[in-house]
């Protein structure tokens, strides 16, 4: 019988971790009504049968692939486990530093694991903290661990906090900027990283071409923040809009916190003043509570405010789907570990490859909330 409750646990660990894609073990416990002592011995029976990811303070749901079954090790291994060798060197180690395992950083991971699969790799993954950053802890950490090659995305902004890059250059691992770029522009620093200039550009230009000349900005002060409401300066300028449209930056308050409530009523006042009808809106979760707030006020998606959300993680669940900006997370993930599982490879060889600086450009997904389909 006791083997039966394990398994049922086990069970709803996966489900837990398929809905949110990644969870803290404190969060698992809570949900499932047990000790975090269980809850990590659950997760290091089901990493054991390569079923899920331990990070620091919890885990993410492993991605089989077709390249090895998770038998063979196609699945990450804890540190210290001996991994395949690579069809084209030595055994590799990647390191991988993320600042989140619940919300956009899932599907980087599984894009990072199925590179790292093909070649053998084995990955490390260390989990920083936005509000609480420790990003030279944990690259020191990646590195004692094993690692031969970092992928860093720092917990600070778009831009690689100069600490982080300090503690990078000092450590000696190659190491790429995954979603992050150093602040000098001109600095021989390798990364792959979406052009959010390009997606905030591509959403203003849509709701521009269904007929708005306002077309506001909520922002929620995240790292991706800034080249969003870059590329949105440049949208308005180029597309000649009315520049008194609403531009405001939540600066992250807690969800559901009477402060973020407020920051939505002050953004849709704004734009009934201003005659906005259209808006961008990062992230999803953003976009999704404004609409709850309009609807609080009898205002209607897309009637009387034609929306576009920014991350596309949960934007096609809303009441309301959300045309959306999505970054190419799987492939942002993919491509930055073969970059770097070639760049150790050609070091090896005595041949190292020039620094390569790659942005990629985010797609605009159309669904019901920018009033595309009532205009077509």
């Amino acid at each position: 019988m006791a083997e039966m409750l394990v398994a049922q646990r086990h069970g709803l660990l996966l489900r837990e971790l398929e809905a949110a894609g990644g969870l803290k073990v404190s969060e698992l416990a809570s949900r499932l009504g047990v000790s975090g002592a269980t809850i990590r011995r659950d997760l290091a029976d089901l990493e054991a049968e390569g079923r899920v990811t331990r990070v620091r303070g919890g885990a993410l749901l492993a991605t089989p692939t077709s390249a090895a079954p998770a038998a063979e090790g196609a699945v990450p291994r804890p540190a210290g486990a001996a991994a395949l060798p690579s069809p084209t060197g030595p055994a590799r180690t990647l390191g991988l530093l993320i600042p989140s395992a619940t919300y956009y950083y899932p599907r980087v991971v599984t894009g990072v694991r199925a590179a790292a699969a093909e070649h053998g790799a084995r990955i490390i993954i260390g989990l920083t903290d936005y509000a609480r950053p420790d990003d030279s802890r944990q690259i020191e950490e990646l590195g004692a661990a094993g690692a031969t090659g970092l992928l860093v995305t720092s917990a600070g902004g778009h831009l690689l906090p100069q600490e982080t890059l300090d503690r990078l250059r000092s450590g000696g691992l190659p190491f790429l900027l995954l979603e992050r770029q150093p602040q000098d522009p001109y600095g021989p620093y390798e990364f792959v990283a979406s052009d959010h200039r390009q997606g905030a550009v591509a959403a203003v230009r849509h709701l521009a071409e269904l007929g708005h000349d306002r077309v506001g900005l909520f922002t929620n002060g995240s790292p991706t923040a800034a080249p969003i409401a870059e590329g949105y300066a440049a949208a308005v300028e180029l597309l000649g809009l009315d520049a008194s449209a609403p531009v405001r930056d939540s600066g992250r308050p807690t969800p559901g916190a009477a402060e973020a409530a407020g920051h939505y009523d002050g953004f849709i006042d704004a734009c009934r003043t201003s005659g906005t009808r259209a808006a961008l809106v990062h992230s999803d979760h953003d976009a999704i509570e404004l609409m709850q707030r309009m609807r609080s006020q009898g205002l209607r998606t897309p009637d009387d405010l034609a929306l576009i959300a920014y991350d596309d993680e949960i934007a096609a669940l809303a009441d309301v789907p959300l045309t959306a900006v999505a970054p190419a997370k799987h492939e942002l993930g993919e491509l930055a570990a073969r970059l770097m599982l070639e760049r150790l490879d050609r070091l090896d060889a005595g041949d190292p490859p020039p620094v390569r600086q790659i942005l990629v450009q985010p797609r605009l997904i159309v669904r019901s909330s920018c009033g595309a389909a009532t205009r077509a």
